[in-house]
């Protein structure tokens, strides 16, 4: 399919979308020699087995397999077509396609697609509402006193519904949506008396979006306490599920990966007045708990998460819970502090952007200092018995911190406050490190997938097989090797993807093409040979290939195709004489066979 488009302009928007940078919008990557590595966003995993190598322009995990270009990688993970994941990788690079060569074909269904153009149009009506109609004047003047710019307005796309039941369904319908389809997708609401009415109506309206930037939802806050709850969200649906988005994640998400660390909130305000005074790697829970989706997506961008939630009671119960979640997927957590009467956007508006940063968030706890101090809360540490209880459950926790350092510095913090050895403490922690699951334990119990075999683990191929895996990987980065190969062996390769691979790669070179493993991997329709092509790229560099290696390889696989049919017929004879129960005759052949082996050896 990918041929419809012209090709020139597959290699433009490829050429100017570095598959590292793509990646790493998406996952944590680490360099490491010449390759890239990070955890698998395919598969759950707690060693990174996922590489990315940038000269090759490829991808490939060697965990669960998947493997290929930067359009795989995004057809793979947001099912997009191969059309939605040009289209993507043009804009986000400003490369213009020509509309006419471009089919509307999309991944999602036609009611999808009509969902998300609703509440395309509803986000840019509303916002325009709010910045130019009087119906939105409440609500552009509860902003501004809230301390929201004209650009911060504009950048989040905020807006306002009109106090009027009918309002949204009118202007929809007349656009052609149907009511049915708007219950749905939760814009509109139905009541007792079977009437259709706006959900949102007299409230600011937050477009929620997705990871790619597009509105899937709507937070709606009340303009007058007696209006319902404080804050609505959209229904849960297809599109909008809160368990799996966060919100600002999309804006966030760049500022996460510069800074290598991102800061978790509980609302809307919070997010954007921070966002405003500078702290842009900064997400938000949707008015629930932490889930375990969410916290996997933030350990899949960075290793730190800054919990920064209200001061009061349930804010600080908020942070541990969101804490224990976190630490379980494999983030470092560290708690920033606010006062019982803060809140972010409260700290941000009083003492400014730089003091949030300065007091707030490079002054935050680690994650021990904070659990000492809420286990505090629960504990009368006049009491002798409760203060033994007390420190039991500090050492607990310390036993599974694997820093040797930071286990020595609160054991000093306990020895200090309750006059304790450290003598003591330290055995009483090396008790509770006994009791603790091996390592390899822990790793399989933060195993989110079922036992995969790792596609690295190595096979023991014959020599041959090897031989053809090896030259093939040297063809696919050096056409003067092709050709070699393609003069002296032709299609006689032994391994039948083998000879598949050799002959498309023959015919790619002479169409003029310059080695280009991502380009010769969009002119293979077949999943198999795709993958089979990732796993020969992956596995050597042709920089340190020699002439008197190739012919070597080539001699052995000469050599196989040569004497295979009288090991063919061998084996098969030694094969019906064991099936027959006739093990003599089956250990003269097999002698047959090691006869016949050495003989070729020696040619």
């Amino acid at each position: 399919m990918a041929n419809q488009i012209p090709e020139p302009i597959i290699e433009e928007v490829k050429k100017t979308n570095d598959i590292v940078d793509v990646i790493g919008e998406y996952i944590q990557l680490k360099k490491q020699g010449k390759n890239y590595f990070g955890l698998c966003p395919f598969h759950g995993e707690n060693t990174p087995s996922f590489s990315v190598t940038q000269d090759k322009q490829i991808f490939h995990c060697f965990g669960c397999g998947k493997g290929g270009n930067v359009f795989s990688f995004l057809m793979e993970m947001e099912n997009f077509t191969f059309y939605e994941a040009l289209k993507y990788l043009a804009d986000r690079s400003g490369v213009e396609l020509p509309t006419a060569s471009i089919p509307k074909e999309t991944s999602l269904s036609e009611e999808t697609e009509q969902m998300l153009s609703a509440y395309e149009w509803l986000t840019k009506l509303y916002h325009h509402l709010i910045k130019y109609q009087k119906d939105g004047k409440d609500g552009l003047e509860y902003l501004k006193s809230r301390g929201l710019t004209k650009e911060t307005l504009e950048e989040f796309q905020i807006g306002y519904a009109p106090d009027k039941r009918d309002f949204t369904a009118k202007f929809l319908t007349q656009k052609g949506y149907s009511k049915p389809l708007l219950l749905k997708s939760g814009i509109l609401a139905g009541n007792d008396n079977n009437e259709v009415i706006d959900r949102f109506r007299g409230r600011i309206i937050f477009p929620i979006r997705n990871a790619l930037g597009r509105t899937v939802g709507f937070g709606g806050r009340a303009m007058h306490d007696d209006s319902g709850p404080k804050y609505l969200n959209s229904s849960e649906g297809e599109l909008f599920q809160k368990s799996k988005l966060l919100y600002n994640f999309d804006l966030a998400k760049r500022h996460i990966r510069k800074e290598n660390e991102a800061v978790l909130m509980e609302g809307y305000m919070d997010v954007i007045s921070v966002y405003q005074a500078g702290v842009k790697n900064v997400v938000a829970t949707m008015g629930t708990a932490l889930t375990e989706t969410q916290a996997k997506l933030l350990n899949r961008y960075v290793d730190t998460v800054i919990i920064c939630f209200d001061g009061d009671s349930a804010g600080i119960e908020a942070r541990y819970k969101s804490a224990l979640l976190l630490r379980s997927v494999g983030c470092d957590v560290r708690i920033a502090n606010l006062d019982a009467e803060e809140d972010p956007d409260s700290y941000v508006r009083e003492h400014g952007g730089e003091a949030f940063k300065e007091r707030v968030l490079r002054t935050s706890d680690s994650y021990m200092s904070f659990f000492m101090r809420y286990q505090r809360r629960h504990f009368n540490l006049q009491l002798e018995s409760e203060r033994i209880e007390y420190i039991e459950r500090v050492l607990k926790e310390l036993s599974m911190i694997e820093s040797a350092l930071e286990r020595e510095y609160y054991i000093q913090e306990l020895h200090k406050e309750f006059d304790l050895s450290v003598d003591t403490l330290m055995s009483q922690l090396a008790q509770y490190q006994k009791s603790q699951p091996s390592a390899k334990d822990n790793q399989r119990d933060k195993s989110y997938t079922k036992p995969y075999v790792p596609a690295n683990k190595k096979k023991l191929f014959p020599a041959y097989v090897n031989a053809e895996k090896r030259i093939l990987s040297y063809m696919l980065q050096d056409a003067y090797i092709a050709e070699k190969v393609q003069y002296e062996l032709g299609a006689g390769f032994n391994v039948n993807d083998h000879k598949i691979v050799a002959t498309h790669l023959y015919a790619f070179y002479e169409e003029g093409n310059s080695p280009d493993i991502s380009l010769f991997m969009e002119r293979l329709s077949d999943e198999h040979l795709k993958n089979q092509v990732i796993e020969l790229a992956m596995s050597s560099d042709v920089q340190h290939s020699t002439e008197e290696e190739i012919d070597d390889y080539l001699r052995m696989i000469h050599r196989e195709a040569d004497q295979s049919p009288a090991k063919k017929s061998l084996k098969e004879q030694q094969r019906k004489a064991e099936q027959e129960n006739d093990p003599l005759e089956a250990a003269r052949l097999a002698m047959e066979l090691i006869r016949l082996q050495k003989q070729n050896n020696e040619k």
